[in-house]
């Protein structure tokens, strides 16, 4: 009986339902692109979404036209997983339940890790940010503020999702002490599944990145004047290079991707309105950078992109010359973990099946599921009578659109 269930189909059916149950981020990012993969090699094109200006209270527009400058962005499928486990013959008798803890469980585990990893890395390119670094957010207010600067930056309410470390999750937990009836509490902190709270899906995940800041050091200024783009410009990257000096002289690293910057007088716009929203627009920095000798010059790769018109305008001004810059990602050198609050398109997961010939003596099984897909081959050593078996998954992850996220720091 034991033989029955001992097939790669059972092992890759049985390893995707487990598998998917235990993603977090995967469970909730887009994976609606993997099947653009089909018979199109290993990277697709995706179109940024179209903003327009419009024409108010003139219903006559002979006069008015609005060119569509459409950005895009391109997602790989490049990521592996091998994980090749050998059976004994005496050990192809134990019973399922043996088998499925001594060789699917320890699968699922190391494939969720490397996916739930990929996905959480992407918050570098996640602009919007708010927390104070070394604090621990256990308020509604903490996470309200979060879900406040999302809605200004007209992010869709459905869908939204926040994933928090094992500190988060815990001090929202226990705040709902008092904001939920007692069997919610209780569940809770049983099991730290903390639910629908300022208007987000909240969940726990030893997998939320931490980000170690820069070295941080020295009086940051803006260093010239006239640095905006166009969106002509910056539709595909989203980003641009920012000059900035009055750094510590000559330092590696003076700042890491992932460190997030405000600049005086710059704040951010509401993308439908172009009305400011009151706070400073935060800047992500894409790629580590050292400081220069003398005055210690920077060159920064920036996003979102300094847009100051037109339909998709980010700031209310241009940065002036001397403008003061804030590094508010923490102190320099100190580790943060970070609560991602996404909407479900921020990120992408993609997986397709993998291609595998067909020979002699193994049989290979692939299962596809909602959100990544297995593969399972078998095959048997004759002289020794072990029975050899590798599970393989491909996969890819995307920072789709960062303007559809925040971070809330601990």
């Amino acid at each position: 009986m034991a033989n029955t269930f001992l097939t790669p189909s059972v092992f890759a059916q049985e390893g995707l339902m487990q598998l998917e149950n235990e993603l977090v981020l995967g469970n909730k990012v887009h994976t609606d692109h993997s099947k653009e993969f089909a018979m199109k090699g290993d990277t697709i094109s995706i179109r940024r979404p179209t903003q327009y200006l419009g024409q108010d209270d003139n219903l006559d527009v002979s006069s008015y036209s609005e060119d569509i400058t459409q950005g895009k962005t391109t997602l790989s499928m490049n990521k592996t997983v091998s994980i090749k486990v050998d059976i004994g013959a005496l050990d192809a008798t134990l019973s399922f339940d043996r088998v499925q803890e001594d060789v699917i469980n320890p699968v699922v585990i190391k494939m969720r890790d490397r996916i739930e990893t990929e996905l959480a890395a992407l918050y570098t390119e996640i602009y919007n940010f708010t927390g104070v670094p070394g604090t621990v957010p256990s308020t509604f207010l903490a996470l309200g503020t979060g879900n406040a600067i999302m809605t200004d930056a007209g992010v869709p309410n459905s869908g939204r999702f926040a994933a928090h470390g094992t500190d988060a999750a815990l001090a929202l937990a226990d705040g709902l002490k008092g904001v939920y009836v007692q069997d919610k509490a209780k569940t809770a902190f049983e099991m730290a599944e903390i639910g629908r709270y300022a208007n987000f899906m909240n969940y726990e995940t030893v997998h939320a990145p931490t980000h170690t800041v820069g070295v941080a050091t020295g009086t940051p200024l803006i260093n010239g004047g006239s640095q905006n783009v166009t969106y002509a410009v910056a539709k595909d990257t989203w980003s641009q290079t920012l000059n900035v000096d009055g750094w510590t002289n000559s330092t590696t690293g003076i700042l890491k991707a992932g460190d997030v910057i405000t600049i005086a007088g710059v704040f951010a716009v509401n993308p439908v309105s172009k009305q400011s929203t009151g706070r400073l627009q935060t800047f992500a920095i894409l790629a580590d950078a050292n400081s220069g000798a003398t005055t210690g010059p920077t060159a920064l790769s920036i996003s979102p992109p300094i847009i100051t018109d037109g339909a998709y305008q980010t700031v209310t001004a241009v940065p002036a010359d001397g403008a003061a810059v804030v590094v508010k990602t923490g102190t320099g050198g100190t580790a943060y973990k970070q609560s991602l609050l996404l909407h479900p398109k921020a990120f992408a997961l993609v997986s397709r099946p993998l291609k595998i010939a067909s020979a002699a003596g193994v049989k290979t099984s692939t299962k596809a599921g909602n959100k990544v897909t297995i593969s399972c081959t078998e095959w048997v050593d004759g002289s020794t009578l072990q029975h050899n078996m590798r599970f393989d998954m491909l996969f890819g992850v995307k920072c789709l659109d960062p303007r559809l996220g925040a971070r809330l720091t601990n």
